[in-house]
């Protein structure tokens, strides 16, 4: 067989690759020949990828249900990527983890430019919220968004420095649509609040983890007392098992830190519309209220363009009290 018939054989190999590809380059030659590959072929890449650790422990089923093809995709794309097939595939990443590559992130490989890294870890991030969105079920959000709207009162629960920013963000966002919301970071808070809960009320817990004692015994509380759990985290977690209503964040693990970046990200999106979607069900009089709100802001706020308001402030408190300029 010719170099040339090998680029389009019918077993899809990767234009230009070697028949046998060694370990240290395994990684670098299925992100070179994603372009050459089929749809599915390449949903199989980005997933190995994303996650290469995973991919070496994961059998050929749970590897097709992640990327949504069959099994013989599977072997198909091993063959496309220089290898014998799945063992072998799985072996020269295992080799290429071994050679420590992905020590800072898993798209990031030694030797790489700037450009290089800031090109791959934005089409990770890409990657990843594209895999997200195909997993969320819009079901799920439009019941959160009916939950909060109706809502008493609701409690955001977030344990940790991540979850704790994202808590009070949310509480932030609820509070802005002119509902009663808090957020709650310390154990002993987070108790009583759950304690307070009825029927009418939600509770939101977000913890990407979702194995936080103190959180998951907040929530059981909240649970007990009635009120609607709505979680942000990892499917098959405890936490998630709690939720009335789970808004799932999968994202593959971070090569240095729990909770990475790409889980941050996914977070803040899922509440970014949540609340797009609870906004659009307080219908018209959201838009009079906003309104007044951004009217209040843009005249008092010292937190805008025009600076004369807060060189106004400072002026008041640093002039005497009879209104001569202090000179002193």
């Amino acid at each position: 067989m010719t170099r040339a018939s090998e680029a389009t054989d019918t077993i899809g190999r990767v234009a230009g690759a070697e028949e046998t590809v060694g370990a240290s380059d395994i990684l670098s030659a299925i992100r070179a020949g994603l372009e050459t590959m089929s749809e599915s072929q390449r949903r199989v890449g980005r997933l190995i990828l994303d996650d290469p650790d995973w991919a070496v422990k994961a059998n050929v089923e749970d590897i097709a249900a992640r990327a949504g093809v069959s099994a013989p995709t599977i072997v198909r794309f091993a063959r496309a990527a220089g290898c014998e097939g799945l063992r072998d595939l799985k072996l020269k990443l295992a080799g290429a983890l071994a050679l420590g590559a992905p020590f800072l992130h898993r798209s990031v490989h030694v030797g790489e430019t700037a450009g290089d890294v800031v090109r791959n870890v934005t089409g990770s991030v890409t990657t990843v919220i594209a895999e997200w969105q195909r997993r969320l079920d819009p079901a799920e959000l439009d019941r959160a968004a009916a939950a909060i709207k109706r809502a008493r009162r609701i409690d955001c629960l977030g344990t940790g420095a991540t979850s704790h920013f994202l808590a009070q963000d949310l509480q932030a966002r609820l509070f802005r649509l002119g509902l009663t919301a808090n957020a709650f970071s310390d154990a002993h808070f987070q108790l009583v609040a759950a304690a307070t809960l009825t029927s009418a009320d939600v509770l939101v817990a977000i913890s990407f983890v979702g194995r936080m004692p103190a959180l998951l015994r907040a929530v059981e509380v909240g649970r007990e007392r009635g009120a609607t759990v709505i979680v942000l985290t990892q499917t098959g977690t405890p936490l998630a098992e709690l939720g009335h209503i789970v808004l799932p964040i999968d994202v593959p693990r971070d090569a240095t830190m729990l909770v990475g970046t790409d889980a941050y990200i996914v977070q803040l999106i899922a509440i970014e519309v949540l609340m797009i979607l609870v906004g659009l069900r307080q219908g018209p009089g959201l838009i009079a209220r906003m309104n007044d709100l951004q009217h209040v802001l843009n005249t008092y706020g010292v937190d805008r363009e025009d600076p004369s308001v807060l060189h106004s402030g400072w002026r008041q408190m640093l002039e005497p009290a009879d209104g001569t300029p202090d000179t002193e």
